[in-house]
């Protein structure tokens, strides 16, 4: 069992222990916080917290496939953000959902959200001499999400929902901006090709383990800075 163990220098098994426990740890604190929190805003928290348990789950067996093999976990990965990354625009609905947010809303945002990671993935692992096409359709979802949240249908009605309601949007509206932005440059680093034709690294092992600790990074940030927007806002009623 020596190779599992987690020499001083691989920071991408450090970056997927870390990643493990702190989104552990937020499940646990969203989770207990439930009885804490106001009916309104209980399925808010809780989705939270399923979000950042999902991810502790897969970041755990990552961690053990990533040792055990030397490999980057894609296909894991993006088992992990077909479940979360939705999840994550559900928020978007839950929060605005008093505001008169209908269900075409909250399907408009998973529609889009499974449209940017298939479309990833087959340019990352299924059909990588193709990955700028792919890559460019992924953009598309992700910049019609960004669309969404920042000016169209989920900020206009943020802005009738509450003060509290539309400050948490326009953070969690960053997130998306700047947070999701590190996906597209993983994406860049791991891809042949990834910027109009230019491979950015040319040893494809260095590159495979730049894109993970990309990812680790910006999934930590994202899924756990997302749950304490949620959390935040629970506790600033309007």
């Amino acid at each position: 069992m020596e190779h599992l163990k987690i020499a001083s220098d691989n920071y991408v098994a450090f970056t997927f222990f870390i990643g493990t426990m702190a989104m552990m740890a937020a499940s646990v604190f969203f989770f207990f916080e439930l009885g804490n929190t106001n009916q309104k805003w209980r399925t808010s928290v809780l989705v939270s917290g399923l979000i950042t348990f999902i991810a502790a789950v897969h970041y755990y067996y990552m961690r053990g496939y990533n040792l055990a093999t030397g490999d980057s976990p894609t296909f894991f990965r993006y088992v992990d953000w077909i479940l979360t990354v939705p999840l994550m625009c559900v928020e978007f609905y839950l929060i605005t959902k008093k505001a008169g947010a209908k269900i075409s809303l909250l399907w408009k945002l998973i529609l889009a959200s499974l449209v940017m990671l298939v479309t990833g993935y087959f340019g990352e692992t299924i059909d990588r001499g193709s990955s700028v096409m792919w890559g460019v359709i992924s953009g598309a979802a992700y910049f019609y999400i960004a669309y969404l949240v920042w000016f169209g249908e989920v900020a206009n009605l943020a802005q009738t929902a509450g003060k509290q309601v539309a400050k948490a949007t326009r953070v969690l509206a960053w997130f998306v901006l700047v947070g999701w932005a590190i996906y597209p440059l993983g994406y860049i680093l791991g891809t042949p090709g990834g910027l109009f034709g230019i491979q950015l690294v040319s040893d494809p092992a260095a590159a495979s383990h730049a894109m993970d600790i990309v990812y680790n990074i910006a999934d930590a940030i994202n899924k756990i800075g997302f749950g304490l927007v949620i959390y935040t806002l629970s506790r600033n009623e309007d």
